[in-house]
């Protein structure tokens, strides 16, 4: 495990899309580097209405997620002064992105209001880290671990929202941006951990692109 002080962030956000691994780069990350991990409150009791296309269901299942993640992000205000590292496995400004991705011109008008009350009461990471993920990677992992409701989300929807991710990540200046081009990245590797630390110890106050190598490029004759 590397040495605490090296890494200088107290607040670490990971953001990413559905099934970009965002949640286990998390988990991991707090225990090489320390901290406490806090996990997006993903219950919703309005996502299933959502995803069968139910009039009102998505303006319902956005403000649901809007408040939860409000609740929980304005919580960790408490943190005493000296308390341990916070690696958080999503961005509180990233329910905008779903938001204008699924409400329509009257609804965001009323949920931009809220946002914007909430988000200048939630405490700002200082380093966050987009996990990249390209269509096809994304596709292949919802046809292999996604549940039915992910299933039946359309490709168009899906290819919508990578790029909406990335419009938002290329234009992000609050703080820190670490950029992981995740597609062929195995977080269960110790020497990809490792590598990906190093390169958060390079952070400075700009945004850093970070692409890994792949195995098959590492190795040319396990690609062939």
């Amino acid at each position: 495990m590397p040495d605490k002080k090296d890494i200088p962030f107290k607040h670490i956000a990971i953001e990413g899309v559905i099934k970009s691994g965002k949640t286990k780069l998390s988990s991991i990350l707090a225990q090489n580097i320390g901290g406490r991990v806090i996990f997006d409150r993903t219950e919703n009791p309005y996502i299933k209405d959502f995803y069968n296309e139910k009039e009102g269901a998505a303006f319902l299942a956005q403000l649901v997620f809007l408040v939860n993640r409000y609740h929980q992000q304005a919580a960790l205000l408490q943190r005493g002064l000296f308390e341990e590292r916070i690696v958080c496995d999503y961005l509180f400004e990233k329910d905008k992105i779903y938001a204008y991705q699924t409400l329509t011109d009257d609804e965001l008008i009323v949920y931009e209001k809220i946002f914007s009350v909430f988000s200048e009461r939630v405490v700002k990471p200082d380093l966050v880290i987009y996990i990249q993920i390209s269509l096809p990677t994304l596709l292949k992992r919802i046809a292999k671990e996604g549940n039915d409701l992910e299933k039946n989300i359309s490709e168009k929807y899906l290819e919508d929202l990578l790029e909406a991710f990335d419009y938002f990540f290329f234009n992000y200046r609050t703080a820190p941006l670490l950029v992981v081009k995740a597609d062929d990245l195995d977080f269960t590797r110790e020497e990809n951990i490792k590598d990906l630390i190093d390169k958060i110890k390079q952070m400075k106050k700009s945004t850093l692109y970070y692409v890994p190598l792949s195995e098959s490029n590492k190795n040319p004759e396990k690609g062939k």
